[in-house]
């Protein structure tokens, strides 16, 4: 698991940025549709001025949100698994930080086990928020 060229996300990303979630929730049995990729590209090029987004992959293939006011990882997904990069997006989150917190989709157990090996704790869970329909775990990180 050698270093990967993360670099922060431009506007010309959105679309891949939104492309990245769609292929994953298609990809995962558990997950129901929930919204097409143009309205999630909407929604990330809305909430770009305020977020540190983050990119890995040429094509982007992992990305990253986070609202730097708010402490929150907005999102996480990498088509790419198991290779560190999740773990070096986290990292990049983390610099100059002392606390972050995020959710998680209840069902998606593997991200849950990540999150606890970096160093985040399970402090409840949440219902969902629309559009989303799955129930959400939240999780904190201190440093």
């Amino acid at each position: 698991m050698g270093s990967v060229d993360i670099r922060r996300a431009t506007q010309d990303d959105v679309s891949a940025c939104a492309h990245v979630i769609s292929t994953w929730a298609a990809q995962t049995d558990w997950m129901p549709d929930e919204l097409p990729e143009d309205v999630m590209a909407g929604l990330i090029r809305e909430a770009f001025p305020s977020r540190e987004i983050w990119v890995a992959g040429d094509p982007v293939d992992c990305y990253m949100s986070v609202d730097p006011k708010g402490h929150k990882v907005g999102a996480l997904y990498c088509l790419r698994t198991g290779r560190g990069i999740g773990k070096q997006l986290l990292d990049k989150a983390k610099t100059g930080r002392n606390y972050l917190w995020l959710t998680t989709h209840e069902p998606n157990k593997s991200a849950q086990k990540f999150y606890r090996r970096e160093g985040f704790k399970v402090t409840g869970t949440e219902p969902p928020t629309p559009p989303e329909t799955l129930p959400v775990v939240r999780m904190e990180w201190r440093a």
